[in-house]
């Protein structure tokens, strides 16, 4: 009894940390989590003070004005927060702090009033940046300075925008692609495109439309904060999940090959350029001598490097293996096997040892079954006109 009691106890304290770790962070943006914020929190930290020590001991003598204008705190919330946002590029951060900044010094000279010049100041940095194709929230501060920054702001004139607030912006960038490179971030943001050609990816042909995404777009008639392709791509990947679990009961068990060819570390590139070949592979397991998963190898390894030298093995060339469980779903390996690097997805056990594999073709055959389960549902022997479930699976798994 006491013991239960103890357990309960656990449970309900461990239930009210898991609900004050949600209720102290709660992200405003999805996808965030608390480890990304504590990485922005760094960048931020870093890239400020270098902009505003840089600028302090090396450009303070070209002026009288402030060596760090607060619209660098607004561009870092944005850069090291949000990188793959379209306001947060390196054109919106330089061009849109820069541009806006000369439009408040141009309006602050025809205009006297600084109420009316901050507001008219404003509102053409953000006609200016929208036409420019720079539009970042912090240009709207920087015009706004260049009006209320004071006689020291008013003194510079135009060169205000030139420094400090070009310079500053070219130095919180400089700091934040090193940041970004560094902690991992694909900074400048771009749609993944794996063979870079002016095709979108594979996952974004089928389905889901750029034109359907702009559609939409137009009925929803509100500005979103995230680029076409990243939203089109956010669409897909619902799908994909949407059909994993639909599926969920097709797991790699059910469609895997179980009789794999596969090498050793030390076998010659050459022979297993002959296996490939042989048997109309593209890539080809490597497993030790207990069976367990060192890494795949295939062409595009083996079209690399000399290998006439007798000492040459493929544990020189064989990149990492993707690899699964054999109780997934297969539908989870969709998005994988459609990414234009992955053609095979080894199946491994708790020990890495070798199960089976799941290769593209594979998983389209899948696909087919599961379209044709989906098309005869409506019209077969089972209760209200459809197929019983255990008949469906069997269909999609390729048992019936």
């Amino acid at each position: 009894m006491i013991r239960g009691k103890l357990a309960a106890l656990r449970r309900k304290t461990a239930g009210r940390a898991k609900g004050w770790g949600e209720f102290l962070f709660r992200p405003v943006l999805p996808g965030a989590t608390l480890r990304d914020r504590m990485i922005a929190c760094c960048g931020a930290l870093l890239g400020i003070a270098a902009t505003g020590l840089l600028c302090r001991n090396m450009l303070a003598y070209m002026s009288s004005a402030p060596v760090l204008v607060a619209p660098m705190g607004a561009s870092a919330v944005l850069l090291f927060a949000v990188p793959a946002s379209p306001l947060a590029q390196p054109w919106s951060i330089v061009g849109g702090n820069t541009l806006s900044a000369v439009v408040g010094v141009l309006v602050a000279s025809i205009i006297p009033d600084p109420m009316l010049a901050g507001a008219a100041a404003v509102a053409l940095a953000i006609a200016t940046m929208s036409l420019t194709r720079c539009l970042h929230p912090p240009g709207g501060a920087a015009a706004l300075t260049a009006v209320l920054g004071g006689p020291a702001v008013t003194e510079m004139g135009i060169k205000f925008a030139f420094f400090p607030v070009a310079v500053n912006s070219v130095l919180l960038l400089t700091a934040g692609l090193m940041f970004h490179r560094l902690s991992g971030h694909r900074y400048p943001h771009k749609a993944a495109n794996t063979h870079r050609t002016g095709d979108p990816p594979p996952q974004l042909r089928p389905g889901i439309t750029q034109g359907d995404v702009d559609d939409a777009l137009r009925t929803l008639a509100e500005t979103l904060d995230v680029s076409r392709e990243d939203l089109g791509a956010l669409l897909v990947n619902a799908e994909l999940h949407a059909l994993e679990r639909l599926h969920a009961d097709i797991t790699c068990r059910d469609v895997m090959s179980r009789d794999v060819v596969t090498v050793t570390p030390d076998t010659h590139p050459q022979v297993a350029r002959a296996r490939l070949i042989e048997h109309g592979f593209r890539t080809l397991p490597v497993v030790d001598r207990e069976n367990r998963v060192a890494g795949v190898v295939g062409h595009e390894q083996l079209s690399h490097g000399d290998f006439a030298r007798n000492t040459a093995h493929v544990a020189a060339v064989m990149v990492p293996a993707a690899v699964e469980r054999p109780d997934t779903p297969v539908f989870r390996l969709l998005g994988r096997l459609s990414d234009g690097r992955t053609h095979d997805v080894v199946i491994v056990d708790r020990n890495r040892r070798l199960l089976g594999v799941v290769t593209q073709t594979d998983l389209l055959v899948v696909l087919a079954r599961a379209a044709l389960a989906l098309a005869v549902q409506d019209g077969g022997p089972g209760k209200d006109g459809g197929l019983p479930r255990a008949y469906l699976h069997g269909v999609s798994a390729g048992r019936a």
